[in-house]
């Protein structure tokens, strides 16, 4: 098994932690919310054993610093970490996996630094055009992601961290232990949720945000227009769907194609949006078989 190890980069004016494993060519992983670096372990132990594979807390998570500005939380401000940290490693091109809010900056990464890429990988992360017409046309989508104007609200920190955060962990660990979830691996979690002012810093990610699902008289993503043209990209993509996720439907997926050219869409029915801890030698051999590992 690949030894984890763990170090700091200085980018962008912010410190960021981040797990690393292995030597060779750069392929770098982006969590989710409420996520940290380790919901990535068993990729870095496995894509270790022949890559310099690196698993980041993203800023306001765990480790990492963690501002508490909403405005720190822009995509342009994410997506320079993300080319800072890059480069702290020493590699001009590489390849790049992302989950959930981690996919949103990915997604974006590779719009602005195509460049830079060798490969994309995306789960469950929907596409900035494909979500924002899905929360403006979808009622189902829109139901579904309620949850975010929570997660927006002044009282989230509160109601998330209540009964030491049995509601974030009722949302999360106990969808994808299936009961079982080992108690070390959920004392991980409510330790990186503890950190001081992690819990405020990754719900800046929703703040920030312009897509949103229309609640009372705010329109959210119905006051944004997207040009497809404009977002763009033009990187070897993988997308990989848990199609049980009841957070970001598959509707996300419909017209993907027009955005993403170069695109390939693998569908994993009896997974949820976790699919990294549900699937993860499944996930580890289609990374491979994508990027010829």
């Amino acid at each position: 098994m690949t030894a984890i190890r763990h170090d700091y980069a200085n980018v962008n004016g912010v410190r960021l932690h981040y797990a690393h494993a292995g030597e060779g060519p750069l392929i770098l992983f982006l969590h989710g919310f409420p996520e940290f670096w380790y919901c990535w372990k068993q990729q870095l132990e496995d894509l270790g054993r022949d890559h310099l594979a690196v698993a980041p807390d993203l800023r306001g998570f765990n480790l990492s610093d963690r501002p508490a500005e909403v405005k720190q939380y822009k995509a342009r401000i994410l997506i320079e970490d993300i080319r800072q940290l890059a480069q702290h490693l020493g590699h001009g091109k590489f390849v790049l996996v992302a989950h959930d809010w981690g996919g949103a900056v990915a997604w974006g990464y590779a719009m602005a630094h195509p460049q830079t890429l060798r490969q994309l990988v995306i789960v469950n992360s929907p596409h900035p055009v494909t979500f924002a017409r899905e929360l403006a046309h979808n009622p189902a989508q829109a139901e579904a992601s309620q949850y975010m104007n929570l997660l927006r609200s002044d009282k989230a920190e509160r109601v998330l961290s209540e009964n030491n955060y049995a509601r974030l962990a009722k949302m999360t660990l106990e969808g994808w232990g299936g009961g079982a979830l080992d108690p070390a691996e959920r004392a991980a979690y409510i330790e990186a949720w503890s950190q001081p002012g992690a819990l405020t810093g990754s719900l800046n990610y929703y703040r920030a945000s312009p897509l949103y699902p229309p609640i009372g008289d705010d329109p959210g993503a119905r006051a944004v227009q997207l040009d497809p043209a404009d977002f763009m990209v033009r990187v070897p993509t993988l997308v990989v769907w848990g199609m049980r996720d009841q957070a970001l439907l598959p509707g996300n997926l419909d017209g993907l194609q027009a955005c993403v050219p170069d695109l390939r869409i693998e569908r994993l029915p009896e997974a949820s949006h976790w699919v990294m801890h549900e699937q993860p030698e499944r996930l580890n051999r289609l990374i491979r078989e994508f990027i010829g590992a």
